[in-house]
């Protein structure tokens, strides 16, 4: 009797496991036959959630069959949801998309109006926040050299203040924008770049080539719209801090909070430190600026009925920069004993957009900006306070095959300083003006666009800027566009050109400055490849052209105490080709690079001149390989430039180089993320070491004498030669084109929390 109990109860037993048994999913995810380690993979149903290993390898256990959902995630790919059935052990394999800078992503700079990037009439190039990471800097200024045909410059070989050249234009022709709000113009162009945190920066889109017809003045050369993080994808908490072997320290914090069910806020902090002297060339005065910074940023999300857009941001940013002789101390802030370039640098920011609760799409866009700042170019001071209001009224709307946009702006400008300029008398200009744009769909594969501005200004009058694009879809990957259109530029070189308040130079300006005006046009054609092995291939050339009447030129050569400013008499013309390839292997190794060939000169009498420190090419390139069994990425960034004319004291006298050489900064990277939401980067800046000096006997004129004493001077002011001046020099700091700092070594670690 026990036996039979004993055999009735294994029969049970094994029926009931062979019934209730556990089914097993595993499987593999890859991209491009590339593992894809540390992907999130969730079985929806039951809501349970893994990670792939180090060999993209991932597994379940079910207690049932049936039909699961699979969804999968990971950072720089495109979500996947599977639906799978599951009737006994599986195995799967999923393919990944990577979220590269495609056609399909949105633009909206060159429209102003959400676009993908395919439709788009106007060429718009997309840099996301993980390029920017492939050479980390402690400012989106600095970032910007990984740009093929944008170039970060230096104006000032002490205080290290720079500008944003795009295809060979200054700094005043391009117009620097967040979230598409210029709040980054004339006074603060110089430091608007420096504090942005990095952490809140989700793409920055670059439109090279006209745009006043949308944007107005400023808008000559070309466009740099930052784009911050949406509130609502943003990361809970991200922090990336970095050091370098010239003890520079730079932090970026980001996190988010929901502080209502309607209000998420998004806070962005930055801070940069660099407090080491060094002078490697012996000159006694500071290789490198000494700066003090930190910048806020806030970003408020409100939710609507119907999903309507309302945001509020705001920055502030305070900066404490000086360069100068060793021995300076604030002191000496003002003195003649010992020479120092001293900045003091208070920014507000207040921007906002909002969507009108009306059935048409109407958009509301401000900003506010307050800008003081108190300098000191040795004995020379600078103090200067700039608030501008700028709003904005749009109403986008379709009709047929017309894509309108139609929209009013004003700006006020309020702009004071202790020199001559403004000081009895503060500058306030009015700016207001009307906009229209239409986009004709012409055919399927056609369209064109037509767009007019008119603004008038309090100083200047009347000004009108009309504009042309035409594009042809080949397919869904080639496409040809041409863009035309005018420009204008009222200039206040007190604001834009601090080369006017470094070296005791005096400032001269022959006639009253009149507004310049440009005519362009650019030729685009971009084609994107995909290889039946995965590989792609992705081309984008563009030939440029930029004709100046009233160009506004400042001559350091004429006298070389003074800097004169008039109109050009005759006319400038910046010309050139530009090409970028992208290319993306399937084994991992990913290539981008650029080259770009350009001539901008000033003609005048029928003799034409190179443009001072504009290169005549340059080429940009970067070289990404992830190991994945090693959890390693490697990136080599660079740059190389060519030949550009610097300003000499006087071409016979001085015996500096009067052209720059061939020169390139070169970087190397490597990324460890086998950590759980961190990565651990190093790396070597400028591998080859280069620096200005080489070739070079000094690089500021009469260190030695900065305010000039010993230096005795002809009639008409010009420096003459004596033996403690063998060379007839004054003391000048403009000489300078390229970053003092060497080869140095950086670490940093990255943390985000999703």
């Amino acid at each position: 009797m026990l036996r039979r109990l004993i055999l009735i109860f294994s029969l049970l037993l094994l029926f009931t496991t062979s019934f209730a048994q556990d089914l097993v999913i595993k499987g593999k995810v890859t991209s491009n036959s590339n593992v894809v380690a540390k992907a999130n993979v969730r079985l929806v149903e039951m809501q349970r959630s893994t990670q792939t290993n180090v060999d993209g390898e991932f597994g379940f256990v079910v207690l049932k069959a049936g039909s699961y959902h699979l969804r999968i995630t990971a950072v720089g790919y495109k979500t996947q949801l599977n639906k799978v059935d599951i009737s006994s052990d599986t195995v799967l394999n999923f393919n990944l998309i990577e979220q590269k800078e495609d056609l399909k992503e949105v633009v909206i700079t060159g429209t102003q109006k959400e676009v993908n990037r395919l439709e788009s009439p106007v060429p718009v190039e997309i840099y996301t926040a993980k390029f920017f990471q492939k050479n980390p800097t402690p400012s989106i200024f600095d970032a910007l050299q990984n740009i093929n045909g944008v170039r970060p410059q230096l104006n000032c070989n002490i205080c290290n203040t720079g500008d944003i050249h795009i295809n060979g234009l200054e700094g005043p022709y391009t117009m620097v924008m967040i979230d598409g709000m210029p709040i980054v113009s004339s006074l603060s162009t110089v430091y608007g770049l420096s504090g942005i945190p990095s952490s809140l920066v989700e793409r920055v889109e670059v439109v090279k080539g006209p745009a006043s017809s949308l944007y107005g003045s400023e808008a000559v050369g070309g466009l740099i719209n930052i784009i911050t993080k949406d509130v609502s994808k943003a990361p809970s908490l991200s922090a990336d801090f970095m050091t370098t072997s010239y003890l520079e320290h730079n932090l970026d914090l980001g996190f988010k909070a929901k502080i209502h069910p309607k209000v998420n806020v998004l806070t962005g902090v930055n801070y940069f430190k660099y407090g080491n002297k060094i002078d490697q060339n012996h000159d006694n005065f500071t290789d490198v600026t000494l700066q003090d910074r930190i910048s806020v940023f806030q970003k408020w999300n409100f939710s609507r009925k119907e999903n309507r857009l309302f945001s509020l941001a705001g920055r502030f940013l305070y900066e404490d920069r000086w360069g100068g002789e060793m021995n300076w101390t604030k002191a000496h802030r003002g003195g003649d004993e010992v020479y120092g370039e001293s900045i003091y640098t208070k920014r507000f920011e207040v921007l906002g957009n909002y969507q009108l609760p009306i059935k048409e799409k109407m958009f509301f866009a401000f900003s506010l900006t307050n800008h003081n700042q108190d300098s000191r170019y040795g004995e020379t001071s600078y103090i200067a306070q700039q608030n501008i209001a700028f709003s904005q009224l749009t109403w986008d709307k379709k009709l047929g095959n017309h894509d309108l946009l139609f929209g009013t702006a004003l700006r006020y400008t309020y702009y004071k300083d202790n020199t001559v300029a403004t000081f009895s008398q503060p500058e306030n200009t009015y700016l207001p003006g009307i906009f229209t744009q239409d986009e004709i769909k012409l055919a399927q594969k056609h369209s064109l666009l037509l767009g007019m501005r008119y603004d008038y200004n309090s100083n200047h009058g009347n000004i009108f800027t009309p504009r042309f694009a035409y594009k042809i879809n080949f397919n869904e990957t080639s496409i040809l566009r041409l863009n035309a259109g005018t420009g204008f530029r009222v200039v206040n070189i007190f604001t834009e050109d601090h080369a006017a308040l470094t070296g005791a130079r005096e400032v001269v300006i022959e006639n009253d400055l009149k507004p310049e005006k440009t005519y362009n046009v650019n030729l685009n054609y971009l084609k994107k490849l995909y290889a039946t092995n995965g590989n792609i291939f992705t081309f984008d050339v563009s030939a440029f052209y930029t004709h100046f009447t009233n160009r506004i030129v400042a001559d350091y050569e004429t006298n070389t105490s003074q800097i004169i400013y008039d109109n050009l008499d005759g006319y400038a013309v910046s010309k050139g080709l530009t090409g970028n390839l992208d290319v993306s292997l399937n084994f991992g190794l990913k290539l981008n690079a650029g080259i770009t060939l350009q001539d901008v000169g000033l003609i005048e009498d029928g003799i034409k001149m190179q443009q001072i420190l504009t290169e005549k090419w340059l080429g940009t390139w970067s070289v990404s390989y992830l190991i994945n069994k090693l959890n390693l990425g490697i990136d080599y960034t660079g740059n190389i430039y060519g030949p550009m004319r610097l300003p000499l004291l006087d071409e016979l006298r001085d015996p500096r180089q009067p052209h720059s050489p061939v020169w390139s900064l070169q970087n190397i990277q490597f990324t460890y993320r086998g950590f759980k939401n961190l990565e651990v980067y190093g790396g070597v800046k400028n591998l080859l070491n280069f620096k200005p000096t080489r070739n070079n006997p000094f690089i500021i004129a009469r260190a030695n004498d900065p305010f000039d004493k010993q230096v005795q001077f002809d009639p008409n002011g010009n420096a003459v030669a004596m033996p403690n001046n063998p060379y007839g020099l004054t003391f000048d700091p403009s000489y300078v084109y390229a970053p003092n700092q060497g080869i140095r070594g950086f670490f940093g670690l990255r943390y985000n929390l999703s």
